[in-house]
């Protein structure tokens, strides 16, 4: 059985594009992150860190999700994941 390092750390960036922004509003200064995808890139980002310590077979799911969406990131600009 692998074990997971206590305090490893992994971080990447996203350009925030249409794909991954909001469009419901229909205004286009209103495109920025959508916060379903920032869920989905933290739980990557924590993905990327423990996949290589576990044993091969072996992935990883988050289970629980707090986050406060505090500031908006428009198209264009980029967005870090950090996972510790």
């Amino acid at each position: 059985m692998s074990s997971i390092s206590v305090g490893a750390r992994h971080q990447y960036k996203v350009l925030v594009t249409s794909e991954i922004s909001i469009d419901f509003m229909e205004v286009a200064d209103a495109r920025v992150l959508a916060t379903p995808f920032l869920v989905w890139h933290l739980e990557m980002a924590c993905r990327d860190l423990l996949k290589p310590m576990l044993d091969e077979g072996f992935d990883s799911v988050g289970t629980d999700v707090s986050i406060k969406h505090l500031a908006a990131t428009p198209m264009g600009m980029s967005a870090t994941f950090h996972s510790e």
